[in-house]
């Protein structure tokens, strides 16, 4: 597995059934735009905003220019910490190390931090596979876990739950995986969160591996650091006894000064606060302190692919802080679900296919013609990727990949309207044809075009026709003709 959920239609599809859905589309309104407000105000208190996006920037990529020096120097640092460091080409590597570590030590169950890269390369999954429980422990995370459901939101994955449907899931679904949920539970967010609390809190106690990913992983000092809001990712961090960080190569930075406007642009990008509630970091292993056995796990899967992609690059130096997803008109309308990945929205669109490639599949191949090319991700990126840019590259990218056989419809009719329009005999001869070819149009062309589209009456003259006839058949520079060269 690697960040696609298999089975899911291409996005046309899936978008189409998602629009079908009014709560959905309620939620998703809802959601976003208060996540827009919050992120709104306090990046208007940053008078240099647009220079602190530069400098986000480069030094993402600085480190991507210099990526091999700097894992190097990662791992030295990190080993000389006490950490010990492994390196995992995909995910069926990565999940195996992680397996392997938890079963050193007999443990039926770990203990997760919210973590988009064990997501992308199904951990949790896999560790199932193995008879080892992975607990989510982030609340939007356990939402989903408990809901058997599939995230929808980088930042927020249940986003399209509304707290009626959280109460529902925690009532019926709390017991069978521990705690059960309060007899009086209502649907108030502070009576939610404190289920999920006394739930938790028995599994934090009990668990001897955590599992984590990674923020940002400082080459300079050997420094991982994870951001979250609700404390349970420091839980996880410290209580057990083993803790297993795997992280995606392009997290890492240079220096530990690098770190500095990272911190000020993720949270106000992210959660719209000037600061995260919860920022750790650790190096290694620390006596008598938290974890004594530390594994970090550097994960390439699909990475250095899209590090050999001149234009699509740049979004390795996404922080997934979501802003993208939070002002796509796309993403508002249809959700994160129509995007089939654990990495929705703009930056899923170029992610996924850098990733995997395409030209294979059907549903990598549509996400880049999931965007209106508004330009609003770009605006509102804080480490200024340029995802229209990238889409676009993307979309010809696909095209090439299905050249030669039998063409596509799309393409057989670009291929045919390139033979007419390349010399202007074949489209004088055609114009005569307009009004049969709208009326077939109308009652013969695809449905799902044609539904949403206005076919106008064909005219009664053509322009080359009305042009003859108004300009005394003179045609460009005075020159007698009858408006056929070639």
């Amino acid at each position: 597995m690697s960040g696609t959920f298999v089975g899911m239609p291409a996005f046309p599809e899936a978008a189409r059934e998602a629009l079908a859905d009014s709560q959905l589309r309620h939620n998703l309104a809802h959601a976003t735009g208060t996540i827009r407000a919050k992120r709104a105000k306090v990046v208007a208190e940053v008078e240099d905003w647009e220079e602190l996006r530069l400098v986000g920037a480069a030094v993402k990529e600085r480190a991507l220019l210099d990526l091999e020096t700097q894992l190097v120097r990662l791992e030295e640092t990190l080993t000389a910490n006490g950490a010990t460091v492994h390196w995992a080409r995909d995910a069926t590597e990565a999940n195996a190390i992680v397996a392997s570590i938890a079963k050193a030590h007999e443990a039926q169950e770990v203990v997760k931090v919210k973590s988009m890269v064990t997501q992308e390369i199904g951990l949790n999954e896999a560790l199932a596979e193995e008879g080892i429980a992975a607990w989510e422990t982030d609340l939007a995370e356990l939402i989903v876990q408990l809901g058997d459901d599939l995230p929808s939101h980088i930042l927020v994955p249940a986003i399209h739950r509304n707290r009626a449907e959280i109460r529902e899931i925690f009532r019926s679904k709390m017991g069978a995986a521990g705690r059960p949920a309060p007899a009086d539970l209502t649907d108030e967010p502070a009576v939610l969160a404190a289920a999920a609390r006394e739930h938790l809190r028995e599994k934090f106690l009990r668990a001897k591996v955590g599992v984590s990913g990674a923020n940002f992983a400082i080459a300079e000092t050997g420094t991982l650091v994870v951001v979250e809001s609700e404390g349970n990712g420091r839980m996880c961090l410290t209580l057990p006894e083993v803790l297993v960080s795997v992280v995606g190569i392009e997290k890492v930075v240079s220096r530990w000064e690098d770190l500095g406007p990272m911190l000020r642009l993720l949270p106000r990008s992210s959660t719209g606060e000037r600061m995260n509630p919860y920022t750790s970091t650790w190096s290694g292993v620390t006596p008598g302190d938290g974890p004594q056995e530390v594994h970090v796990v550097l994960l390439d899967n699909g990475r250095t692919r899209a590090l050999a992609d001149e234009v699509g690059r740049q979004a390795l130096r996404c922080i997934r802080c979501s802003a993208c997803l939070n002002v796509c008109p796309v993403y508002e309308r249809t959700g994160g679900h129509a995007y089939g990945s654990v990495y929705p929205g703009p930056i899923g669109a170029i992610l996924n296919p850098l990733l995997k490639g395409v030209g294979h599949d059907d549903q990598i191949d549509s996400l880049p013609y999931a965007s209106s090319l508004c330009g609003a991700c770009f605006e509102v990126c804080p480490v200024r990727i340029d995802i229209p840019s990238v889409l676009v590259d993307q979309r010809a990218q696909v095209v090439d990949a299905h050249r030669g056989g039998v063409p596509k419809p799309e393409a057989a009719a670009m291929k045919g309207a390139a033979y007419v329009l390349g010399r202007s005999r074949r489209l004088s001869a055609l114009e005569r044809f307009t009004g049969l070819g709208m009326r077939f149009a109308r009652r013969f062309g695809p449905a799902a075009w044609i539904g949403a589209r206005d076919l106008p009456d064909a005219p009664a003259e053509s322009f080359r026709a009305w042009w003859l006839r108004t300009n005394g058949g003179r045609n460009d520079g005075g020159r007698k003709g009858d408006g056929t060269d070639d």
